[in-house]
């Protein structure tokens, strides 16, 4: 296949205009020189041509969620995913009973070993996100507090067993317990760790950071206010440069003036736009389930049934990036690198994900001017609108 006049988005972050060669699923040239009389030929019109998108931060969408613990749901959120231009997927886990857990790991892993072969119409599951259950009561927020629990290392390990290794990144609160420095330096070189739901003020962060915790979950919610006398988990992520911090730009979730602050005090390339997405995402304004919590959801916005708390979106990343662009005035250029360039490298996973180059998987999305989605390509096949 050779996608021909398009805008290409290139490994410099920055647009070009040329054409993509791709040969059994792969990314084979780009900028090429003449066709060959027998490729299929598409004709771009002018679109920009982005890698497919990453989201490292959701938990459903299309009525299904990881947590349903089932190869259908699994099914089902890829396809959707990918219907929509996000081609690889990490789901994240609620704060659920330890053996629920490991159900639903174990099934995730089962889940990826035939997805990879088959390699169908559906996102590529490249990890799981555990946002609990070793966080914070206080900053609990749609988590069922029931199922908290301090870190502990045996039983991560477990979680890590249990999902194959397809467990990348662990939350933690670390101001809940004094081991946790102690668990960051054990776990840090077998899976990332992050700052979750978690009500550490400034020193703690910091600390926990300095001792190799490298995420921060959903920067400003689920944590203590960013202010001029107490910086809290936010300036501690500001003050350590080796960290990423998930956005949630679906226009709810963060004013649009704190985004483009957050871009300018940190930079783009340590931020990720997420969706946290719900299985609402893609469905009817109604009553969900999340975590085991109701949740009522209506337009972009999903709040817990028993006190109004935001819980999650319902806002997929697509059009989170769109927000990005189109109200919160971030640039294309450096959206496009937080959904695909950033998380790509967040897991690991750069090496075949998150940009257009030789020899990397042909993941590809056509947007037109005005963003809206007109084609996408993953691992080399057009997936039917």
């Amino acid at each position: 296949m050779i996608i021909k006049n398009v805008k290409v988005y290139t490994e410099d972050k920055e647009f070009c205009e040329g054409k993509i060669v791709i040969e059994n699923g792969k990314f084979s040239s780009v900028f090429p020189g003449e066709e060959r009389t027998d490729d299929e030929i598409v004709d771009g019109e002018g679109c920009y041509a982005i890698p497919g998108l990453i989201d490292l931060h959701f938990h459903g969408c299309d009525g299904y969620d990881i947590c349903d613990g089932t190869k259908e749901a699994l099914e089902k959120i890829a396809r959707y995913e990918a219907s929509i231009g996000v081609t690889g997927i990490c789901p994240a886990t609620m704060t659920l009973p330890q053996q629920e857990l490991m159900h639903i790991l174990s099934v995730a892993a089962s889940y990826k070993e035939a997805a990879d072969q088959e390699r169908g119409a559906a996102a590529d599951l490249l990890g799981i996100n555990m946002e609990g259950p070793f966080i914070s009561v206080e900053k609990k927020g749609a988590q069922d507090q029931r199922h908290i629990v301090p870190c502990d290392q045996e039983l991560c390990q477990q979680f890590l067993d249990a999902s194959k290794g397809l467990v990348k990144f662990v939350g933690v609160a670390p101001e809940r317990s004094q081991d946790t420095l102690q668990f960051i330096r054990q776990m840090k070189d077998k899976v990332n760790i992050s700052l979750a739901h978690t009500n550490a003020d400034y020193d703690t962060a910091k600390a926990a950071f300095d001792a190799g915790a490298n995420h921060a979950v959903h920067l400003y919610n689920a944590m203590p206010a960013f202010t001029h006398r107490s910086p809290g988990v936010v300036g501690a992520v500001s003050d350590s440069p080796h960290v990423n911090a998930e956005l949630i730009c679906d226009g709810v979730h963060i004013h649009p003036s704190v985004v483009r602050a957050t871009f300018k005090m940190m930079g783009q390339d340590r931020m990720i736009l997420i969706s946290d997405s719900m299985r609402a995402t893609g469905m009817p304004d109604g009553r969900y389930l999340l975590g085991g919590l109701e949740v009522d959801v209506v337009g972009n916005r999903a709040v817990l049934a028993s006190n109004g708390a935001l819980a999650g979106s319902a806002t997929n990343l697509m059009d989170c990036m769109r927000t990005a662009v189109k109200v919160m005035g971030i640039s294309l250029e450096d959206a496009v690198a937080c959904a695909t360039v950033n998380p790509a490298k967040a897991l690991g996973v750069f090496e075949n994900y998150g940009s257009i180059a030789p020899g990397k998987n042909a993941d590809v999305v056509l947007l037109d001017q005005d963003l809206n989605l007109k084609m996408v390509v993953k691992s080399g096949v057009r997936i039917p609108s």
